[in-house]
């Protein structure tokens, strides 16, 4: 059947216009040029942590907006090359034309899982941890299989990783294991991941050669921004003076150098009286202040990463995907029912289709409230 060229170029465009829509390339030139302007500062690598973050931010924003400006090429051109072979009656070009189109369309599908990335925590760098469940030793090499298999998929995409905690467990594998994957938006896209993973194998362990069902938790969080420093306004500060007692001398004693600081919000007082001057114990003061404030918000964090974990179990009835080796080869996830027959290349962390999937299914979840 002849292809309607001028339908699906349409429908090229609107799929193109509605991605446009939700990423907005003025917003992201606006990035680019802010985060540039950023990199470029002399004093940008006197703290690694911030430059690294700076760097990798602007990656991200080049590599989405060149995306999106070659897209809108590469239909521009489309459709310039089905003019000329329609004028000129060019078979082997429309066919060119019509190899181009599914092309296309993979790149639009790809940009367009990345639009659905839209909650609160998906732009953060990503936290992983997998951990065996049932199933023994079996279970332990499936933790790592899977770990393997996360790297890769982070290697192929040439995404930064880093190994935090390793548990290794008495005979093979994996009692558990930590990393985080240090690239924007690795929580929204691995947080699909997140659930119970099911092996099904001929156990190399079982010298019977009997098949063994065993399992693996992933669980994933966000990379909770460090902040090592919290601006206090003056109008939260509550600040009283007072003589200073005990110990210090007469310089101490016989001023009004204490100072007892409030933070009206939280209720927090600090009291500090040990420096000879109101000035160095106020500025002793916040610094203390500023400590409890940071531990208090870190405890908070903790414990929003905690319930974004959710209670991940490792056993039977609540798994998320099969990975069945034998009596036949499939992978298959059973929330999106993706399936893929080759096996050995998911665990080489060819695992995009599930995620992109899985990002698809958790949206539409959203969207019918399910």
């Amino acid at each position: 059947m002849a292809i309607d060229f001028s339908e699906e170029i349409q429908d090229l465009r609107h799929i193109l216009d509605s991605i446009t829509a939700v990423t907005d390339p003025e917003e992201l030139r606006a990035q680019v040029a802010e985060l540039s302007e950023q990199a470029a500062a002399p004093d940008l690598w006197d703290d690694p942590e911030s430059a690294q973050q700076v760097t990798s931010q602007l990656s991200h924003a080049q590599t989405d907006l060149e995306r999106l400006e070659k897209l809108a090429a590469r239909i521009e051109d489309l459709e310039a090359l089905v003019e000329l072979a329609q004028e000129e009656d060019d078979a082997d070009t429309l066919a060119e034309a019509a190899e181009e189109l599914p092309a296309i369309r993979k790149a639009l599908s790809d940009l367009e899982v990345r639009t659905l990335l839209s909650g609160e925590y998906d732009h953060r760098e990503a936290v992983i941890t997998i951990r065996a469940g049932a199933g023994g030793v079996d279970a332990a090499d499936f933790a790592e299989m899977l770990m393997r298999m996360y790297l890769r998929w982070a290697e192929r995409h040439g995404y930064p990783t880093a190994v935090l905690d390793t548990s290794y467990a008495e005979e093979a594998g994996l009692k558990s294991a930590t990393f985080e994957v240090k690239v924007p938006y690795a929580y929204g896209t691995l947080s699909v991941e997140a659930g119970t993973h099911r092996l099904v194998r001929i156990s190399p362990f079982d010298n019977q050669g009997r098949r063994q069902t065993s399992f693996a938790a992933v669980e994933v969080v966000p990379l909770i921004e460090h902040t090592d420093h919290i601006e206090i306004p003056e109008s939260e500060i509550k600040v009283d003076v007072f003589r200073s007692s005990g110990p210090g001398g007469q310089s101490v004693n016989t001023t009004d150098s204490a100072v007892r600081m409030t933070h009206l919000p939280t209720g927090i007082v600090v009291s500090m009286q040990n420096e000879k001057s109101q000035i160095q114990n106020r500025a002793a003061a916040l610094r203390v202040l500023q400590s409890r404030l940071l531990l208090q918000r870190q405890e908070e964090e903790n414990a929003a990463k905690k319930a974004l974990a959710g209670d991940v179990k490792a056993s039977w009835g609540d798994q998320m995907r099969s990975y069945v080796l034998q009596p036949y080869q499939m992978v298959k996830d059973l929330r999106t029912d993706h399936e893929e027959g080759n096996t050995a290349a998911v665990f080489d962390g060819e695992i995009e289709e599930f995620i992109d999937a899985g990002i698809r299914w958790r949206k539409q979840q959203e969207t019918t409230g399910d």
